[in-house]
């Protein structure tokens, strides 16, 4: 995975602006794939930044990337632990949850849809998606939003320029080291 990929999918994780982010990529070889998580891991947990494959599968691995201290907020919220122990999550640390958030990837039954509050999204878009089956949602950007739209639209906006802002700085050979925020 090379970087230029990592900071067009996670520019907002990397300003300290978003939780989390989560794209799929391809890979030939699971040890470099696995090689490169790793020298991300180095780079980036200094800064308060983890990256994880979630899934290995098909040739494409799930990458995600967050922010740990605001998953842990993110996840303390009353629709968010409500949510998730509905679905048979213990909640503890944010990182036993990923754990079985892993193990619901890997079931080939229904995608766990929860995912949207492992990235930041608010519970109450969760639990709409979730709830209406896709469907009668007020606006779509990063998430299908079924809350506040004009809040969301706003923060789609931040998200999309601070991807342009950190791609373009990444192309101009700033590195990821210096893209990463300390939050």
């Amino acid at each position: 995975m090379s970087e230029e990929v990592f900071v067009r999918h996670c520019a907002p994780t990397l300003a300290g602006i978003k939780t989390a982010n989560l794209f799929s990529c391809p890979f030939a070889d699971e040890k470099r794939m696995k090689e490169s998580v790793r020298r991300l891991n180095r780079i980036l947990v200094k800064k308060g930044i983890r990256v994880l494959p979630l899934r290995y599968r098909d040739g494409r691995a799930l990458i995600y990337a967050y922010r740990p201290s605001r998953l842990m907020q993110d996840l303390q919220q009353s629709g968010a632990c409500r949510l998730l122990k509905e679905r048979g999550y213990t909640f503890g640390a944010p990182e036993r949850c990923i754990v079985q958030l892993v193990q619901r990837l890997a079931d080939d039954g229904e995608f766990p849809h929860e995912i949207g509050l492992f990235l930041g999204y608010p519970p109450e878009d969760v639990c709409g998606f979730i709830e209406n089956r896709a469907e009668g949602y007020k606006c779509v950007g990063e998430w299908k939003v079924y809350g506040d739209a004009d809040r969301a639209r706003e923060t789609f906006a931040k998200y999309r320029k601070c991807t342009e802002a950190y791609c373009a700085q990444f192309a101009q050979e700033k590195s990821i080291e210096r893209l990463a925020a300390a939050v």
